[in-house]
Formats: structure tokens, sequence, C-alpha cells
């Protein structure tokens, strides 16, 4: 492919294509081949920037943090503004995720289901990602509650990482919705209601 004004750099197409192939049909199904094929690179190319598969995992889960991150973030925003209730709109959030068209449940844990081992590189980026967006929910929580409540916020976050699971494998966006019910009655009873 002739590199274009409006062609991105071959890095950042190698990143993209391999972050779209993987989370669509899975780290271990899609070749170098085809990831380089679809970017329209050359097989030197990618090796210039990435001298494994295993690198270019952890580039793909480093990009995929970020746009997924800046995603979440929109949204809750969004949210948050017309419901004035970050619980409820980290909930919306969720639920829109999981009717978008592409939604194949989380990049990381579908990671770390096929990595499978802990000292895989690409472990840190799924550990890390999952740090962060537990640190998100325990904000979510702490504002809702009126006080930092460390075992609250960690119940809230396994609802997410279930509902993420659920929704997934039933195709059904109403775990969102039962995953916010039990959240309320967990917040409510941290507010001591």
């Amino acid at each position: 492919m002739p590199r274009t004004k409006d062609t991105p750099p071959a890095r950042e197409r190698l990143v993209a294509t391999a972050c779209r192939l993987f989370y669509s049909e899975g780290i271990r199904a899609v070749g170098i081949d085809r990831v380089i094929a679809e970017a329209g690179i050359a097989k030197a190319t990618l090796y210039a920037h990435f001298p494994s598969k295993d690198d270019l995992i952890v580039a793909v889960l480093r990009y995929r943090d970020e746009t997924f991150t800046a995603f979440f973030d929109e949204r809750l925003t969004r949210h948050a503004k017309r419901t004035g209730d970050r619980l409820r709109a980290l909930f919306a959030t969720l639920k829109e995720w999981f009717e978008s068209e592409d939604f194949r449940g989380c990049a990381f844990i579908n990671a770390a289901v096929e990595l499978a081992d802990p000292n895989h590189p690409g472990m840190a980026e799924v550990r890390g990602h999952k740090a962060r967006f537990q640190e998100l929910v325990a904000g979510v929580v702490a504002t809702a509650v009126g006080r930092p409540v460390r075992a609250t916020a960690a119940g809230v976050n396994l609802l997410i990482e279930g509902a993420i699971v659920v929704a997934q494998m039933q195709g059904d966006s109403a775990a969102a919705d039962s995953a916010l019910e039990a959240a309320v009655a967990l917040v409510n009873c941290a507010r001591g209601r």
C-alpha cells in the first residue's frame, strides 16, 4: 500500500490491525502473516518494529488500554452528566459497551485466558489495565458512599467483571442491569441504609 498523507505510519497500522484481529478472532488464532497482509506492510517492516509476536501482543494491549480507557471515560462522563449519578453512569457505560456491534468481551480477560503463562510479558499489561480499572471503580464507589470503602469497591468490581463475562457468553447486555442492582445494594449497605 503506497503511503499517502492520510495513511498512518506502518507501526500504527500494524498495532491497530493486530488489535482488531486479536480482539475479534483471538490472539492465538491470528498469525503474523495475516496481520501483515491486512496491515498492508512487508514482513521485514513488522520485524523492524516488533522482533516477536509477543512484542506485538504487548503493544496491542497497551494500545487497547489507551483506546478503551478513552472510550470508557468519554461515555462515563456523558452518562454521569445525564444521570447525575456516577454509579448508574458506570453501569450505563458498561451496557453501552456490551451493546456495541463488535463487543467480544474484555480484551484483557480474553488475553489472560489465551496467554495462560503468568510470566508472559503481556500479562503485566493485563494486570496494569485491571488495576487502573479497579481504581476507577473505587473512585466511583467512594463518591457514591461518601468515603472510600475498599471491600464495597472490590465487590462492585467483581460484579462488573462477572457482568462482562456473562454479557460475552450470553450475548445479553442485561448483565449490566443485574450487576447495577447488586452494586446499588452493596453501596446502600456501605452507606448504612
